[in-house]
């Protein structure tokens, strides 16, 4: 039977990723010696790094003056960094949900946090949208996809002053007008590569404003003037990402990648939508995540929720389970999920509620 795999993270990869990672990990190139055992100076190694910082700005169309990074510590550690650098004396935050409040609580260690607004009285399922950014902040940061809660901003909004995005869970989901952005990152376990790395693009220019002393590793500059390489960088994973850097480019870049993700998003959404079994947990359609879709059993079906996750779970569903500040049900459909493995979701919801019909 075919697994359909929904986790949230780390989440399915493409066949060309799993595939071209599994042979450099037995043969890295033709050099006789695996990805994990070859030395990240080697120029066989380089030229991975130097690939997937080319293909980063080819499909995002990254304009001069911006770094792009590959590090360590995921996006957690970008909690940190992010004020670390970047706040003198006040930072401006939405939050828009579980990620976002981690990211909050770490800048305040910093300086003083402006939480503009929050839907965290709605258990995060919506984007709160009536708030003002202070002009005096150093920088205003966005989530922009919320996989716990399946909610998403999905344009790239006007800011008065530096804007930063973690996009863990959307980045290479659309085409973004990076100029927007002084700060971009994100983990790479969603759209990118297995857990271990995570991305950074930045822009040079606003570095070196913030008055203390940074540590070397938490330091932007260090890893901008070193190219990722001050330390070990973990070359699996980047490996890994340059695969699916180069399948997004065979596909034909971000606007064929988006108009797939719309077209599964949209299949998934009518049948929540159409069937009475089910409800979503985003009431406001242009707040839905085509990333991460929520959704419950309707309350006269509460009791069958076990039920149906047990059926779906036979039919080769697997991580539909969803998160435990929410429930119900969560099918994470990034980049690599197949238009088939929606469907056969969306066939599994027909036939239970044919079935309790």
């Amino acid at each position: 039977m075919k697994k359909h795999n929904f986790y949230a993270g780390p989440s399915i990869l493409s066949d060309y990723t799993v595939e071209n990672t599994a042979k450099g990990v037995l043969d890295f190139n033709g050099t006789g010696l695996s990805i994990m055992e070859i030395s990240h100076r080697s120029k066989e190694f380089i030229a991975v790094m130097d690939e997937a910082h080319s293909l980063f700005v080819e499909l995002l169309g990254i304009p001069s003056g911006y770094s792009v990074l590959f590090l360590h510590g995921g996006a957690s550690l970008q909690f940190c960094m992010v004020p670390y650098n970047l706040l003198n004396k006040k930072a401006a935050y939405l939050d828009s949900g579980s990620w976002a409040s981690k990211a909050i609580k770490e800048a305040k260690l910093f300086g003083e946090v402006d939480v503009v607004a929050s839907s965290k009285e709605s258990t995060y399922n919506y984007i709160p949208k009536e708030y003002k950014i202070p002009a005096d902040a150093d920088y205003f940061h966005i989530t922009t996809n919320n996989t716990i809660y399946g909610t998403e901003i999905k344009e790239d909004i006007d800011c008065p002053v530096n804007l930063v995005a973690d996009m863990s869970s959307d980045i290479f989901s659309r085409p973004v007008d990076i100029s927007k952005y002084a700060l971009i990152y994100g983990g790479a376990q969603k759209n990118l590569a297995p857990a271990g790395v995570a991305f950074v693009i930045i822009r040079d220019e606003i570095l070196g404003k913030v008055d203390r002393a940074i540590p070397t590793m938490l330091n932007y500059r260090t890893h901008i003037e070193n190219e990722s390489m001050f330390n070990t960088p973990p070359v699996i994973a980047v490996f890994a990402a340059l695969q699916t850097l180069r399948w997004y480019r065979d596909l034909g870049g971000l606007s064929v990648i988006h108009k797939k993700n719309q077209e599964k998003a949209d299949l998934l959404y009518d049948e929540i939508d159409r069937n009475k079994m089910f409800v979503p947990t985003v009431k406001e359609a242009g707040d839905r995540s085509i990333m991460n879709v929520t959704f419950v059993m309707a309350e006269a079906y509460k009791n069958l929720e076990a039920e149906f996750l047990s059926f779906a779970t036979a039919k080769g569903m697997i991580g539909i389970k969803g998160h435990r500040s929410v429930g119900g049900f969560r099918a994470s459909i990034y980049n690599a999920m197949e238009l088939s493995s929606v469907q056969a979701l969306v066939d599994a919801m027909k036939e239970f509620e044919s079935k309790h019909s």
